[in-house]
């Protein structure tokens, strides 16, 4: 089977709309609902403390075990929570917008955890759906067809829904822009639940079987290996891009100017990146990848080194622009190759009989260096300058790419688990 004949197929289709319905909801408490607060004389520290509320992300792992043990009736144990946790969003979603941010803040910030918690909950439903989904030598393309769709959903929050705000009210906004979990509702109700292995019979197997059977695997020192990997690999990276738009500022740069070239070299790069990693994964396998992509991936931080070096521009020129887009691009072109690689490999190192619980502990230690190591990149910056913060970050994508060697061999190809 050709490439091609590989990407359109109709496992490659349920990604897409995997990848949508799970993006949508994040984007819109990353991109909607700061600028619907903003724009409501809400004030920057309040805006900026509901980044808070992203922590079901991180630890959704706590509740994965209840949807590996328990099924819902009727559409079974995968497609039976997506559907209850897909609903459940377009109803906080479409309800939100009628509440007043003056008024009603309160009552605001537990609707947005709620969301959270719905789209945590819906991710940990529909990775372990993924999971069963694809075949072996799948997860890559898979997973980078998941992820692009997952970039692309950000468009309707950030971008479609704050067009839509200069001409309708709010509430009307938050209707039209809830209406976009429709498709992954369909989705949930016309596909088949996948074949995987039965649920475990008690809560406290469903809760304990899953890191006995990844030690057991793995070895002791083999899963704190593997730890270490997932907490390392895209840590460089993540820092490096946590206060990218304040750098762009100090480096002269307006926001106009930041917004256009970041819309158009940031995104697409990114999902371009993405596909091309998926399907370079099909040759090249996952653990390859990991290499070429992480190398790629850290080369990116030294653009915004060099960027930095340059210095503040007095006069933005057009070359001055195109310097910018360039590191912008590579930037995502990183970020999109080192993700499709980076997910791809925690799909394969879960084990079909635990899927939810895995995939779930293994998704929220990755995210722990978004959500807490980059709270100390502004104090970083003011002790060493942007040029010494970038070489840096840097520096922290290093031992990711030499734990490589342990976990992810160049030459080595893993058996398939649970064959």
């Amino acid at each position: 089977m050709t490439v091609w004949q590989q990407l359109f197929t109709r496992r490659m289709l349920i990604c897409v709309f995997t990848g949508f319905a799970s993006g949508l909801p994040l984007y819109m408490l990353l991109n909607l609902v700061p600028a619907w607060l903003r724009t409501e004389h809400v004030d920057l520290k309040v805006i900026g403390a509901f980044a808070l509320i992203q922590f079901p992300y991180t630890w959704k792992f706590l509740w994965s075990p209840l949807l590996d043990r328990y099924v819902v009736p009727l559409l079974g144990r995968r497609r039976g929570w997506m559907l209850i946790t897909q609903v459940g969003l377009l109803a906080v979603i479409a309800t939100l917008g009628g509440f007043s941010p003056q008024q009603d803040l309160g009552t605001i910030v537990l609707f947005c955890t709620l969301l959270a918690f719905l789209s945590a909950t819906q991710d940990i439903a529909l990775d372990a759906y993924r999971r069963e989904l694809l075949l072996e030598n799948e997860l890559g393309l898979g997973n980078s067809v998941h992820v692009n769709a997952y970039r692309i959903a950000g468009l309707v929050p950030g971008s479609l829904s704050l067009i839509l705000a200069d001409f309708l009210p709010w509430d009307t906004v938050f209707m039209i822009t809830a209406l976009f979990m429709l498709p992954g509702i369909a989705m949930t109700l016309l596909v088949k639940e996948p074949v995987g292995a039965a649920a475990p019979k008690t809560l406290r197997a469903a809760v304990v079987e899953p890191f006995r059977e990844f030690i057991g695997r793995q070895g002791v020192q083999g899963a704190l290996l593997v730890l270490a990997f997932l907490f390392f690999y895209k840590l460089g990276d993540s820092l490096c891009t946590a206060l990218a738009t304040p750098f762009y500022l100090d480096m002269g740069f307006s926001k106009t100017q930041i917004g256009v070239i970041a819309k158009n070299a940031g995104l697409w790069p990114a999902v371009i990146g993405a596909l091309l990693g998926g399907i370079w994964m099909l040759k090249l396998g996952i653990n390859r990848a990991l290499w070429l992509f992480g190398v790629v991936q850290v080369v990116s931080i030294f653009g915004f080194w060099w960027l930095a070096m340059l210095g503040p521009q007095t006069e933005i020129a057009a070359i001055n622009l195109a310097q910018l887009g360039f590191v912008i691009g590579l930037e995502a072109l990183g970020v999109g190759l080192g993700t499709a690689a980076f997910v791809a490999y925690i799909a394969r190192t879960t084990h079909p009989a635990y899927t939810a619980t895995q995939f779930a502990l293994f998704t929220s230690l990755a995210a722990v260096p978004r959500t807490f190591v980059n709270a100390t990149a502004g104090w970083l910056v003011e002790a060493l300058g942007w040029p010494g913060f970038f070489l840096l970050c840097a520096a922290l994508a290093i031992p990711g790419m030499l734990l490589l060697f342990k976990v992810a061999p160049w030459n080595e190809r893993p058996a398939a688990l649970g064959s």
